[in-house]
């Protein structure tokens, strides 16, 4: 608990020390919808702990909801702050003894599945000039993933959290077809030996007055590590939709 809050503090102290003197403004996007799992497959340890498929038992949909605050540094660059929770359930039954991180669950009995992926990212924003409605943006993102899986049943309980810093990529485009509607592609990825992660929005912004818009579209969130320790692969398709305000 105290490397989550010390990451986390991290981020916000990243914010604040790269603050101008004189902000240009700033957007807060609330996003909520549905989502369903295509894939979750995990083992704890990664090389000796029992292949489960919590997708199989419950596809969803869950409630899914994050929250993003934008902050123009200037005419062309910004900050953005992303909370991104995710939590899921499922119940197994497995006809052979599973082996979870330490605990040996026997066979034949309703397990418990908890899967938490909750997200917090720190990036910042570049906007490229444009001279026509298409425009294009990237940077960097800094991200602290904040996961838990938990087995219950038989009276037994085991967990397997893991709190970590992960770099990504950053990239957008945005299409404004007309001075009230508009396109936009939003990305965060980046893949290594060591594992894999993609999050990536396309939604429709309708601007129903000088500082509101409303949107709704679709997102994808992907990724996942094999290793020794863990092997966890998700794969969630969403179904969003949300206001976003500017002060």
């Amino acid at each position: 608990m105290n490397r989550r809050r010390a990451l986390l503090a991290s981020l916000f102290l990243l914010a604040a020390a790269a603050r101008p003197a004189a902000a240009e403004g700033f957007r807060l996007e609330l996003e909520g919808g549905a989502a369903w799992q295509l894939r979750n497959d995990f083992a704890v340890p990664g090389d000796s702990g029992t292949r489960l498929s919590i997708d199989e038992a419950n596809r969803g949909p869950f409630a899914a909801f994050r929250g993003t605050l934008w902050y123009d540094l200037g005419p062309r660059s910004s900050l953005r702050l992303v909370a991104a929770p995710l939590r899921t359930t499922a119940t197994l039954q497995q006809d052979e003894p599973v082996a979870f991180n330490g605990t040996v669950f026997p066979a034949g009995m309703p397990l418990d599945v908890t899967y938490v992926f909750n997200s917090y990212r720190l990036s910042w924003v570049y906007r490229f000039r444009s001279g026509g409605p298409v425009s294009f943006r990237a940077g960097l993102t800094a991200k602290v993933r904040d996961a838990k899986i938990e087995l219950a049943g038989g009276g037994a309980t085991s967990a397997k959290t893991n709190t970590g810093f992960v770099p990504l990529l950053y990239g957008g485009a945005r299409w404004q077809m007309s001075d009230t509607l508009a396109l936009d592609l939003d990305v965060d990825a980046l893949g290594a030996s060591q594992g894999r992660a993609e999050d990536v929005a396309l939604r429709l912004e309708a601007r129903v007055s000088p500082k509101v818009d409303v949107f709704a579209g679709v997102r994808t969130l992907e990724g996942g590590a094999d290793n020794d320790e863990v092997y966890s692969f998700a794969w969630f398709t969403y179904a969003v939709g949300g206001v976003s305000i500017r002060f």
